[in-house]
């Protein structure tokens, strides 16, 4: 598919001899743009998987490109945020949105020079997720969901082409999940960066994603691509439609199924 961004092919990925494969056979193709979520049942490869799009493993067979190149390292062009907010304690919200510019090239190099620069870009992102005023907070200071929208514009500071997002709102209560579903929706339309998020939740993988991938159990397969036909971008209201929870039962018969 010359179309697609992200590209794998007949990928198998064994983490060593004795345990076999933790993900198998899989291939798929991501448009530009596009937001697929993952699903399955636990310790199906679904985080494996995100570990061989950002260049963090290597498969053990087949194929990983993005934007026409294989992958062969660590991705600078791709941001992760993970269900524990990894927020460093001893930092306030400013500075630990601001720490891949720290790290990451071209950034580092001119980080000293463009320093209040790269600071209004924290605080404007800060702002877009509700987080204006919070910035000389230190972690401690903020709820679950305040840290994962930190965590969420960390993610996104050097503006990534790929957000991979492993189960980011699944230690938070369901209000504050709805509440950051939308948060999300919105930075995705206004950002444009192409999304693969990992959950348990379907409803949050029907709402969000326009592609939902159904994984198989150890050795985890792909057993179901499920397109999402519900019109973007979509509020929360549609979580109570017929069309939406015809499509999560879908989901929920084929997870089941997989035990």
């Amino acid at each position: 598919m010359p179309e697609s961004f992200v590209e794998i092919e007949s990928v198998d990925l064994a983490y060593d001899k004795e345990s076999g494969n933790a993900i198998e056979d899989v291939s798929l193709a991501i448009r530009e743009h596009e937001f697929i979520a993952m699903v399955g049942p636990s310790g199906c490869g679904k985080s494996t998987f995100m570990k061989l799009c950002s260049g963090l493993l290597p498969p053990s067979k087949g194929t990983v490109v993005v934007n026409g190149r294989p992958v062969s390292g660590p991705l600078k062009i791709v941001g992760m945020a993970f269900q524990n907010s990894t927020l460093l304690p001893w930092r306030t919200t400013l500075q630990n949105v601001l720490l891949p510019l720290e790290i990451v090239e071209p950034y580092r190099s001119s980080f000293k020079q463009k320093r209040a620069e790269y600071e209004a870009r924290a605080s404007a992102l800060l702002k877009s997720v509700g987080l204006e005023g919070f910035e000389q907070k230190f972690p401690w200071e903020l709820s679950g969901g305040m840290q994962q929208r930190t965590s969420i514009c960390r993610a996104l500071i050097h503006e990534p082409e790929i957000l991979l997002l492993d189960e980011p709102f699944g230690a938070l209560d369901a209000f504050t999940r709805e509440e950051l579903w939308c948060a999300l929706r919105d930075l995705q339309a206004e950002r444009n960066v192409t999304v693969m998020l990992v959950t348990h939740d379907l409803r949050e993988a029907v709402f969000l994603a326009d592609t939902v991938y159904v994984m198989s159990s150890r050795p985890g397969r792909i057993v179901r691509r499920c397109e999402v036909g519900i019109p973007r971008p979509r509020d929360l209201e549609v979580s109570y439609t017929q069309q939406f929870q015809d499509v999560v039962h879908e989901l929920r018969q084929l997870i089941g199924g997989q035990h």
